[in-house]
């Protein structure tokens, strides 16, 4: 049966008939809709041990305590525990030898009569995987993407049905799991951008990979990182943020990728009219930039890349974005303020390059209208051509069709030309310190930043010591 794809009746079902599961839902902005399904199916006498929706602001001060913000992963987390002190508290002596127990939460904003904010929440369920064992709990966060209230209500009850029976049955197979989430769900209905595991059932369980999983699996377009290497929803970091982002496959970082964002963050604050806020600065890699030849993910490599950057204090991003303009669209959910593209001078000329752009009616003029729609600027890092000459946004050459185009973008200084700092040597290639570590030659400790040196000789990374 767990092999098998089951309806989201059919889960609620086979969870109400588990005679061991019993325990509590809370759900907070989008109506009881998992909880129904129990209802629903029948048999929920046997699984609900009770069902609470605390939506009155002043009512769930009083019950989980006061917030400043109620849709976040902190309320749910404060709701997962309130509920479950309680749950123990009431029937642990008289169930806990033969139940395990489980607390369901919810807290969402979908839309309504008074409001018309995009649909987004956070859910979360802590569970015993045996009976007496200490807790384990998956928090999730996902954007609704219906129009209207009822459809949004009706995807989050399913949502929440395939996470508690993917907790219950699939915990021992993360990967499974992940996917089973949008189980009688599509794409433009629904996105999980964010998942944590944690406790027993879920040890060797690594939360950087489950993140890439919903990447992978398309659950949603982008995975975020935060300097000290946790898994965060993309709000948490870039609400209202001014944003500097810089694309590579950072195999390892080199002293050039960290220089072409130094220079960047440097002429992005000199900027007139923009934030007092600190940029925030994105290293992103591409889904494509972690394939190997055979088109698969080596998660080794992704997570050697990962420690890299976390020894760094960088913010990281996967995306399934192959190109900026759909990458700056994403992020223009988050922010409207300014965003700053780090890029080397051979990607800015494959920006020019129509053959991308064969797919949009406007062709490249629309890909670049989207790319640069708002305060958008690209940043050029000086590249050495293979005859030796160095090449600069200036002296760039894209096809002679686009030239007034790519002048008028000089002109009004959305793009900017960079300098390298002294002692840079601007055409090494993160491929070139990768040759260098495999013939054992130790000329590579030179072309990347100390902290990546320590972490690469002590770990192995990238081929070094054979």
């Amino acid at each position: 049966m767990g092999m098998t794809t089951l309806s989201t009746h059919d889960k609620a079902l086979r969870i109400n008939i588990d005679a061991a599961r019993y325990g509590t839902f809370a759900e907070i902005g989008a109506g009881q809709e998992v909880a129904r399904w129990f209802f629903h199916v029948g048999g929920a006498a046997g699984t609900v041990a009770k069902t609470i929706s605390a939506y009155d602001m002043a009512v769930s001060d009083a019950v989980y305590g006061p917030g400043k913000r109620y849709v976040s992963r902190q309320r749910l987390q404060v709701m997962l525990d309130h509920e479950w002190a309680l749950l123990l508290e009431r029937l642990n002596t008289a169930r806990g030898g033969a139940t395990k127990f489980f607390v369901f939460a919810d807290t969402v904003t979908a839309k309504s009569y008074s409001r018309q904010d995009e649909g987004q929440g956070w859910l979360g369920i802590r569970f015993q995987a045996q009976v007496n064992a200490p807790p384990s709990e998956i928090i999730i966060h996902s954007r609704m993407w219906d129009q209207e209230n009822a459809r949004q209500q009706e995807a989050l009850g399913i949502l929440g049905v395939n996470l508690i029976h993917g907790a219950f049955y699939d915990h021992g197979r993360p990967q499974e799991l992940i996917g089973s989430l949008m189980n009688d769900l599509t794409r433009d209905r629904m996105e999980v951008d964010m998942i944590k595991f944690s406790g027993p059932a879920f040890d060797g369980v690594d939360n950087r990979l489950s993140s890439l999983q919903l990447v992978q699996q398309r659950l949603t377009n982008a995975a975020l990182y935060s300097p000290d290497g946790e898994v965060v929803e993309p709000a948490e970091l870039l609400y209202h943020a001014p944003l500097l982002i810089e694309r590579g496959s950072f195999r390892p970082v080199t002293r050039v990728a960290l220089d072409m964002l130094e220079r960047s963050l440097e002429l992005m604050r000199g900027e007139p009219g923009g934030s007092d806020r600190e940029p925030v600065v994105l290293m992103e890699m591409t889904l494509r930039n972690l394939l190997t030849p055979g088109e698969e993910v080596d998660h080794a490599d992704f997570l050697a890349r990962m420690d890299t950057m976390r020894a760094l204090g960088r913010t990281v991003m996967v995306s399934n974005y192959s190109r900026f303009h759909n990458l700056i669209g994403y992020l223009r959910r988050y922010t409207r303020e300014r965003i700053g593209m780090a890029l080397g001078v051979p990607t800015l000329a494959e920006i020019f390059e129509e053959k991308y752009y064969a797919d949009l009616d406007g062709g490249v003029l629309e890909a670049l209208g989207k790319l640069l729609a708002g305060a958008v600027r690209m940043y050029i890092y000086p590249w050495r051509s293979p005859e030796g000459a160095t090449v600069t946004a200036e002296t760039c050459r894209v096809p002679s069709n686009l030239s007034h185009l790519y002048l008028h973008l000089l002109t009004n200084r959305y793009v900017q030309s960079l300098e390298a700092s002294a002692g840079i040597e601007i055409a090494v290639l993160p491929r070139t310190v990768r040759e260098k570590l495999r013939l054992g030659d130790p000329s590579w400790e030179a072309l990347v930043p100390p902290e990546v040196v320590a972490i690469i000789r002590e770990r192995g990374l990238f081929g070094f010591g054979g």
